[in-house]
């Protein structure tokens, strides 16, 4: 390779590349709104807000239906925002709902990131421009099919912590995030001239119901902060009797039309006459590793939105637009099994993952038009998709040769789990792998407690996995001397929803055993694989690639654009499992055993001229890297 490209292709990474400008990936034009030509000059006052008024929502003194879609910005490329928000206008709704996701916005106990793809308020205000009302639903805890339901893994540093209560541990730290998140938020409320016209305390806490104090506390958390609006809770049937809090409207989640007796009946018994309102509809499924792709049918869909807004009941899409689990984002669950969520977050939603029209959409937009009153704007054009020209990886980095470059390893007599690995100014690991090394003098039986997924070497010869149904594994008998036992764990993700949220801790938990004797003097290095992690491989640290790589390895590869970058699809046939970085930007993790099958590249993400790849292998390379303009989420599955 040339070395000029190759300086070009290492540098991509640390480039932040521009946003592609042209139909493919521009943020559209929007004249911004006079909010005078648009609302009555009664509400410009806006001294009363949402109110629960008998049977009815009101907006000051009119009577108000919510029709409402959740969009999660963390989720979407934030040049893809005023896209799918004119989507949500165009489809006849009036309402945006959206998380917002504690352990994102402070990865470190009080360094706070609400930039970039994390501007809440950006967000906020652009639905607000384009005449779209917006329940925020802070949490702290979301669930969301998002790691540990949104809470920061910093907080399992305590070993007696107890989520989700009001154990001293965890409300001092949700009292500092409420601090720095409610001083953004207050403003952007409805009486303070905003768009958020209803709060959200918690999310289905009547599930989980581990303490009767917390929800009040949470109540008051808000409200002491300068929360003004309504507040509502959210809870499934399993947890709608236990999830009441008093001076909060109860609304319900649900997915099918055998469900609305909790509407009709239930609300009715344990708060009378109120406004009804599901939460979430659930329009789709997420879909977990090793399954199938989860689909509901558009004429159900249709039937079950018809039959909540007859009930007389406000409605919110649950998702409208679900988006990708980029990097590391995605959560798990745990009941019999440990079935971790896929990359994807399609959701068989109303859009697509990549924002495209669906039969639902249609469908929706046909509905919602036609008890609107007026017409609909048009919906926008789609954001056209490429296929580019395969490419094949061109320098090499075995795993092995990498940890020369990370520096000196942490050194332990015993295991450190990721969270309490002392990093990042003492915070911990949150994402990604860690590689536990120690020496061994004798084969045997290996043992221990690895979440969720570790592969076992003996040297640089991969032995097998060890994880929650495989617990122990033959280390082979060792010809001479000691020899290098490692471990390189992975943290698939971190439970989001259930009763053992407590118990997430990853990597190494406890001890490691051989033949039943705990293993000592661990070297353990850290593979978070943030931007930075990749800096320390610089053009001299990579070779050409051999004709048979050892694994794990890093494998380089340049994708060149000559035109305006386009969305895309990632297909990573021939490949194991692993993880892709698009200029630095982790796009997810694939893996053979589906369903998923491609990884959505946004066209923001791509410049023109050289972009880098990186890819991170376990197992087995393919031979190329393919790209194409349709995404392959799997076999279809019906939810029924």
């Amino acid at each position: 390779m040339p070395g000029a490209v190759l300086a070009l292709l290492l540098a991509a990474a640390s480039a932040c590349p521009s946003p592609a400008a042209g139909p493919c990936a521009e943020e559209r034009p929007l004249p911004r709104l006079d909010w005078s030509t648009l609302v009555p000059l009664w509400l410009r006052h806006r001294q009363l807000g949402l109110q629960a008024k008998g049977w009815n929502f009101m907006l000051e003194d009119s009577t108000f239906w919510i029709f409402g879609g959740s969009i999660h910005y963390f989720r979407v490329p934030k040049e893809y925002w005023r896209d799918r928000l004119l989507k949500m206008k165009a489809c006849g709704l009036n309402t945006l709902t959206t998380y917002v996701p504690w352990n994102l916005h402070e990865p470190e106990r009080g360094r706070f990131d609400f930039s970039g793809n994390l501007d809440l308020e950006a967000f906020v205000l652009m639905a607000s421009e384009i005449g779209l009302w917006v329940i925020l639903r802070p949490g702290p805890y979301i669930c969301s099919e998002i790691d540990l339901g949104g809470l920061p893994s910093w907080l399992l540093q305590d070993p007696g912590m107890r989520l989700r209560t009001t154990y001293k541990g965890f409300t001092e730290a949700v009292d500092l995030y409420f601090d720095h998140l409610m001083s953004r938020v207050v403003p952007l409320q409805y009486k303070r001239g905003g768009p958020i016209i209803a709060v959200q305390v918690e999310n289905e806490y009547g599930s989980y119901n581990k303490d009767p104090a917390y929800m009040p506390y949470v109540k008051k958390a808000l409200e002491d902060r300068g929360i003004v609006e309504l507040l509502l809770t959210s809870d499934n049937k399993d947890g709608l009797s236990k999830g009441i809090v008093h001076g909060v409207l109860a609304t319900i989640n649900l997915q099918s039309t055998h469900e609305l007796q909790l509407l009709t009946t239930f609300l009715f018994n344990v708060q009378g006459t109120q406004p009804k309102m599901v939460m979430e509809y659930w329009t789709g499924w997420f879909d977990s590793w090793g399954g199938p792709h989860n689909i509901l049918d558009s004429s159900e869909v249709l039937k079950t939105v018809s039959a909540i807004v007859d009930a007389g009941s406000s409605i919110n899409l649950y998702m409208f637009h679900g988006g990708t689990n980029f990097g590391f984002m995605n959560g798990a669950m745990h009941f019999h099994d440990y079935k971790s969520d896929v990359t994807s977050y399609d959701y068989d939603a109303v859009l697509t993952e990549a924002g495209d029209y669906t039969a639902k959409y249609m469908k929706l937009r046909d509905f919602f038009g036609s008890i609107s009153g007026t017409p609909l704007p048009p919906p926008p054009d789609l954001i056209p998709k490429m296929s580019y020209e395969p490419i094949t990886p061109v320098l090499y980095l075995s795993l092995w040769d990498a940890l020369k470059y990370m520096g000196e390893p942490i050194k332990a007599e015993t295991p450190i789990n990721m969270e309490n690995l002392p990093i990042n100014g003492g915070n911990g690991q949150s994402f990604g792998y860690i590689l536990y090394e120690t020496n061994i003098a004798s084969s045997g039986i290996l043992s221990g407690r690895v979440r969720d997924r570790g592969q076992v070497f003996v040297n640089t010869v991969s032995i097998g996995f060890l994880d929650y149904k495989t617990t122990k594994i033959a280390v082979p008998l060792i010809q001479q001397g000691y020899t290098v036992l490692r471990l390189l764990v992975e943290n698939r993700g971190r439970v989001n929803y259930g009763e053992n949220i407590d118990d997430q801790r990853k990597g190494l938990i406890g001890n490691l055993y051989l033949n039943d004797s705990p293993l000592k003097k661990f070297r353990i290095y850290s593979l978070d694989m943030k931007k930075s992690f990749f800096q320390r491989f610089g053009p001299d640290k990579w070779s050409s690639l051999p004709e048979t790589p050892t694994f794990p390895a890093f494998f380089l590869s340049s994708l060149s654009v000559s035109s305006t970058p386009c969305d895309t699809f990632l297909k990573l046939e021939g490949w194991e499992k692993g993880v892709v970085f698009i200029n630095g930007q982790n796009l997810g993790r694939y893996w053979n055993i589906g369903p998923q099958k491609t990884l959505y590249l946004p066209g923001p993400w791509l410049s023109s001229g050289i972009n880098q790849v990186i890819v991170f292998e376990e197992m087995m390379a393919g031979p190329a890297l393919q790209f194409t303009e349709t995404p392959h989420l799997g076999r279809n599955q019906y939810i029924k």
